[in-house]
């Protein structure tokens, strides 16, 4: 593999002309995933920004990564290849490493990509500037001055490298800040960020309290932070209030600073569960980065800062492509449409995940198109209601980085409080037909308060038909503060709501709430009175982008699948039946012996003298509890999946009850099996997966003898539960049972044990004891010797693909060939080898009280005596009655 070594007097231009680096870098090849894909290689370098003053001498930690040929073409006499470059950016807490596979990704794309710690993260050092125009952001320029002088990166003048940036959150605001302040940035593709930070933490004039602390505690607390923003920080908390500096101090970082600079293509990609970044400021942004006169796109996801899913690989698809266009030039590369947004449909039955799908358009909306009047109602002209001392006990709608709260809302599902006697509501009457609500919704109120300044917090909920269940869309809500609210006539505001997507079905109900308090927000200490009554037309206003169309929802796996299934098992028939029909006759002899295999071989794929199994031959008798046993590798598995069916043996046979087993053999039906887990419909209970895995097979419903295969497994009451409320001890007692469907005559069963706890694995025990019982056969596969033993009535043992032992489990533990010698001290491992080349003696390993000898010929008297020749300290030797040590005897000392 060829190593890219940077040039020295690209090293030195760059320093000189930026003075931005000093120290080596080191060259790593990063692996790829796929044979073809082209090796990416990754280069570590510390970086000095000389920012001056007292941040003179911060350290930046980079990572630089490329990849050979990504064009079809390697290096050359004349140099490497030319390509567009990518800045990465990180979230806030997070380091260069959060972005590394996505930066992989994109060299094997095509790109030179430049990942970076910033200041005072990961192994950079200097204060937190929350993305400061003097400190993160000219981190960035001076990156680009060090990709400029890069002989990988296609320039589009001297100094000038074709180059995008892209972040989440802190990341994504510096890629716009870095586009405001340097012409050199070509595109940009910010996620789930901010447009202006003082309207993200102090929304019209409140403190966003929660998500303030777990910033600076993110960060590592005040002290990492630069000074001035540690004492703004410290001044607004213990106010509860922000004022006029704090503001103007974020303000200055953020990239509204700077949005008629910003004029590059730019794909916006924006979180709908998020109470941190909500969906305005990725509005505000597309509004002044599209009136600058580039391209937008707008990509409103399922996930934000309080969780739910990301779609990681669906927006990162989305961002390479967007580079392939604004940075390769590739004129023909589809964007994708102006604007998305991602809808929950429903939840998938097997895994319980929201399903997602997306909805489109040829144009963002904004949050304000098609909007739609509702009328709202209440029983009162004008409300009462009170703020509590202290602002206590708070309403609860969002609460920072709780995900599981807004992923459910959009499934119908969530939590909200609003205690009764601090907040007004009003509702809509019921609606006629469903209604998808797509942006801000709006309501004009008149407020009136016994002090002149009030804060109010405004949400909407969607209300179900009986009224029992109310759900807060994305657990997002609006705080106002309300200025004149003391005056005789108080004040009319238009109280602008959370920005959403949701649907409302048809006889459900809107309900607009506006309390005193909320949990992740500062709201006044001293107690005072409020009444709140509709103003101008007394309605909702609701936005509805009536041209944003659902995409079609996916079908479920069965519509496509069966038929397909259905097909492969019609030439998988075909298939067997011409194999059934060259199959041996029945052996009328071994009609009642549950399972003979006769020298049974298997070879691992693309190798002509590596085995699997080879020259395999044991009989299982009816009654019998068989444990298969054997270290890893042994073959065991191999075996019980050609008993049943699932691949075919090289040579030798396989007979069940007399049959020849090949895919899809009738006697297969006779046969039971738990192998490698079996999966359930965790939403249905015990009874209904068995009820439709037995109906899958396609035979009556009679023939299940499901009672009296539950009787056995034992479970319960817990039949009547939903599955996805099991331990695991009950979801494998579970597969037990519908592996004894139709009380088979003959049931495998592979590891069944595993993940179990001591109590668990001895009710396995008893399930497997009492299936035997009635005359049926199990055989079982299992690494716990010690549960072998107490549960197997016989053994086969296997290594290496071989057949070391068959037999009653009593007949192997205390067979008179392998013996137990006991010594004063220790046996050394050479005297343990003298011991093994003795004439006649199969094997010796060494155990904590001495040695365990099998004989292959010696006599025990012989033994003896070669081993006071050879002067070994003999306390006693007899027969040996531990599985394990037989075990190990067999197998000369392999790893289970």
């Amino acid at each position: 593999m060829k190593l890219r070594i940077p040039r020295s007097r690209a090293f030195a231009g760059a320093a000189a002309a930026c003075a931005v680096l000093v120290g080596g870098g080191t060259w790593t090849a990063v692996a790829s995933d796929n044979d073809a894909s082209p090796a990416v290689h990754r280069e570590e370098r510390i970086m000095r920004m000389d920012g001056g003053g007292a941040e003179d001498g911060v350290r930046i930690d980079t990572s630089f990564f490329t990849a050979d040929g990504t064009d079809g073409t390697d290096e050359t006499d004349g140099g490497p290849e030319k390509r567009p470059a990518v800045l990465l950016g990180h979230g806030f807490g997070g380091s260069k490493r959060d972005v590394q596979a996505q930066a992989e990704q994109l060299a094997r794309d095509g790109y030179a990509v430049l990942t970076w710690s910033a200041r005072g993260f990961g192994k950079s050092t200097g204060k937190i500037g929350l993305n400061d125009p003097d400190g993160e952001v000219k981190d960035v320029s001076r990156l680009i001055d060090w990709l400029a002088e890069r002989p990988e990166v296609r320039l589009d003048a001297k100094g000038d490298p074709r180059v995008g940036v892209s972040g989440s959150s802190y990341g994504g605001a510096v890629s716009l800040l870095a586009a405001g302040h340097d012409k050199r940035v070509d595109a940009v593709a910010p996620q789930i960020t901010y447009w202006n930070m003082a309207d993200a933490l102090f929304p019209d004039g409140v403190f966003k309290k929660l998500w303030a602390g777990i910033f600076i505690n993110t960060g590592g607390g005040c002290e990492r932070f630069e000074k001035r923003l540690c004492e703004m920080y410290e001044r607004v908390a213990v106010s509860g209030k922000p004022d006029a500096a704090a503001r103007d101090l974020l303000e200055a970082h953020s990239p509204s600073a700077v949005g008629d600079r910003i004029n590059v293509p730019a794909l916006i990609v924006q979180g709908q569960n998020d109470s941190l970044f909500p969906l305005d400021h990725a509005d505000a942004m597309a509004k002044a980065i599209d009136g600058n006169g580039a391209p937008v796109a707008v990509d409103w996801i399922a996930g934000g800062h309080d969780g739910g899913d990301r779609e990681r690989a669906r927006v990162e698809g989305r961002i390479t492509d967007w580079f392939d266009r604004y940075l390769k030039g590739e004129k023909g590369t589809d964007t994708g449409p102006a604007f998305r947004v991602t809808r929950t449909g429903g939840v998938s039955s097997t895994d319980g995940a929201a399903q997602l799908r997306g909805a489109t358009s040829d144009r963002y909306p904004g949050l304000e198109a098609g909007r739609r009047e509702l009328k709202l109602a209440t029983g009162k002209r004008e409300q009462h209601f009170a703020n509590p001392a202290g602002a206590n006990p708070p309403a609860i709608s969002a609460v920072p980085g709780v995900g599981a709260l807004s992923q459910l809302s959009g499934l119908g599902v969530g939590l909200s409080l609003d205690f009764p006697g601090q907040n007004a509501r009003f509702e809509t009457a019921a609606l006629a037909s469903d209604l998808r609500v797509t942006g801000t919704p709006t309501v004009k109120v008149k407020v009136k308060s016994d002090r002149d300044d009030a804060v109010l917090f405004g949400k909407v909920y969607d209300v179900s038909a009986d009224g029992r269940q109310q759900v807060l869309p994305s657990q997002l809500v609006s705080p106002l503060g309300v200025t004149g609210a003391g005056a005789k006539d108080g004040a009319t505001v238009e109280f602008r709501l959370p920005a959403i997507d949701h649907e409302v079905r048809a006889g459900h109900r809107l309900r607009v709430v506006l309390a005193t308090t909320d949990l992740a927000y500062a709201s006044p200490a001293d107690p005072g009175a409020y009444s709140v009554s509709l103003a101008g037309d007394g309605t909702l206003s609701v936005p509805t982008a009536s041209g944003v169309n659902t995409q079609a929802a996916p079908l479920p796996w069965w519509v496509w699948g069966l038929p397909a299934i259905g097909a492969a098992l019609a030439a998988a028939l075909l298939v067997t039946a011409r194999r059934r029909a060259t199959a041996p006759a029945p052996d009328p002899a071994l009609a009642e012996v549950p399972l003979q295999i006769t020298d049974l071989t298997k070879k691992y794929a693309k190798s002509a003298d590596r085995y699997a199994v080879r020259d395999l031959s044991f009989r299982v008798e009816k009654g019998q509890v068989l444990g298969l046993l054997g270290p890893n590798g042994a073959g065991k598995t191999t075996t019980l999946r050609m008993l049943m069916g699932l691949i075919t043996p090289d040579s030798g046979e396989i007979r069940v009850f007399g049959h020849a087993i090949r895919p899809g053999s009738p006697v297969l039906s006779r046969v039971g099996s738990f192998v490698e887990g079996a999966g359930f419909l965790p939403h249905l209970t015990g009874r209904a997966n068995l009820e439709l895995y037995w109906q899958a097979t396609g035979r009556p419903p009679e023939d299940s003898r499901m009672e009296e295969a539950l009787e056995i497994a034992g479970l319960g009451d817990a039949l009547e539960r939903a599955v996805r409320t099991y331990s695991q001890g009950m979801r494998q007692r579970l597969a037990i049972a519908q592996a004894m469907l139709g009380m088979p005559d003959l049931l495998i069963l592979d590891e069944p044990t595993n993940g179990l706890d001591p109590p668990q694995i001895r009710e396995m025990r008893e399930v497997m004891i009492r299936y035997a019982a009635a005359g049926r056969t199990v055989i079982v596969s299992s690494h716990l010797l010690s549960e072998v033993e107490q549960s197997c009535t016989h053994l086969v043992v296997m290594d290496r693909g071989q057949l070391m032992q068959a037999g009653p489990v009593a007949e192997i533990t205390g067979g008179t060939d392998t013996l137990l010698v006991t010594t004063e001290g220790e046996v050394s491992e050479a005297m343990a080898e003298k011991v093994a080349g003795l004439p006649g003696i199969g094997s010796a390993v060494r155990t904590d009280e001495g040695l365990l000898v099998r004989l292959d010929g010696a006599s025990p008297s012989t033994l003896i005596g070669e081993l006071v020749r050879l002067d070994v300290p003999l306390t006693g030797v007899g027969p040996n009655r531990r599985l394990e040590d037989a075990f190990l005897t067999l197998i000369g000392g392999s790893s289970a």
